[in-house]
């Protein structure tokens, strides 16, 4: 079983489904409301852990009853949650999701995940020397993100950072990263070169280029190769790179191949999108083991 580290963001979701997207200063009735436990941290370590890993987490939540829900559920998950902290005086951070027309927009209220600092992520530094790899996403603040990949670097420890949302991230931050896996839209902002084969070019199996339902690309030194995507009736979107990003860490902490590791980690967001929520949908390792041995 292999051992993964994350850090990062832990949220509560209040999702709402409408039939259409309201126009500017519109009022549109919603269909439903639903509360999930979210956030790209706590989603990617509960995905990561039905995949089969081990996983630690290490998050910041609030002093209110939603950190509660925030932490059983990892519980439940059976995530390893000592390296989640509740703040005293802070609110845990919350996610408002708007679904409507096959797609989302989501607003991110930080909360407790604005306040993960250097020394939290010292607190962790056995679990983090012991790891296969390292994940961290861009819903905590940018200098515990740049604290994080250095330390890893440092330590040999591989690294994944998944640069969602966008931040001015460094490109020291970028070069020491193992793996980075932004969206088309990301790894625009990401980098100044607009040119997607010579960004892909730059980063031969590091840089891994996600499409949604047109699969993803990467470079492997010689040429750029498309993983495709599995064929699905898309319910909600919503955690689909989050499922992709823990599938991508399990295979490759695994020591499969990265062309291997991007067709798990396809197969997982393929199962993830069918059902409505982040983490509704995160299949078990079997469901993705019998995709692949189907597709």
């Amino acid at each position: 079983m292999v051992k993964i580290v994350v850090v990062g963001s832990a949220n509560i979701d209040l999702t709402i489904e409408v039939d259409r997207w309201p126009q500017p200063g519109e009022t549109v009735f919603g269909n439903s409301l639903h509360f999930a436990p979210g956030g790209k941290g706590a989603n990617q370590a509960v995905a990561a852990a039905r995949l089969g890993a081990a996983v630690t987490f290490v998050a910041c939540v609030g002093e209110d009853a939603y950190a509660n829900d925030v932490i059983n559920n990892l519980k439940a998950n059976a995530v390893f949650t000592d390296y989640v902290y509740k703040l005293v005086g802070e609110v845990t951070g919350t996610a408002h999701i708007t679904l409507a027309e096959n797609d989302n927009s989501i607003i991110v209220i930080k909360g407790a995940n604005d306040k993960m600092t250097e020394s939290i992520i010292d607190l962790a530094i056995s679990a983090i020397k012991e790891a296969d790899i390292v994940m961290v996403q861009q819903e905590i603040p940018l200098n515990a993100v740049t604290y994080l990949v250095t330390l890893c670097h440092n330590l040999g420890v591989p690294v994944l950072l998944n640069p969602a949302p966008i931040q001015n991230t460094s490109q020291d931050t970028l070069n020491q990263a193992t793996f980075l896996t932004p969206n088309e839209h990301e790894v625009l902002a990401l980098f100044s070169n607009k040119n997607i084969d010579s960004m892909l070019k730059l980063y031969p199996n590091k840089l891994i280029i996600t499409e949604g339902a047109e699969g993803a690309y990467y470079n492997d030194g010689k040429s750029i190769q498309k993983i495709p995507t599995f064929p699905v009736k898309v319910i909600d979107t919503t955690g689909a790179g989050d499922t992709f990003n823990a599938a991508f860490a399990v295979a490759i902490a695994e020591k499969q191949s990265m062309a291997n590791s991007i067709r798990f980690a396809n197969a997982a967001a393929a199962i993830s999108v069918q059902s409505l929520g982040a983490q509704a949908g995160m299949p078990k390792r079997e469901a993705v083991e019998r995709l692949l041995r189907n597709e």
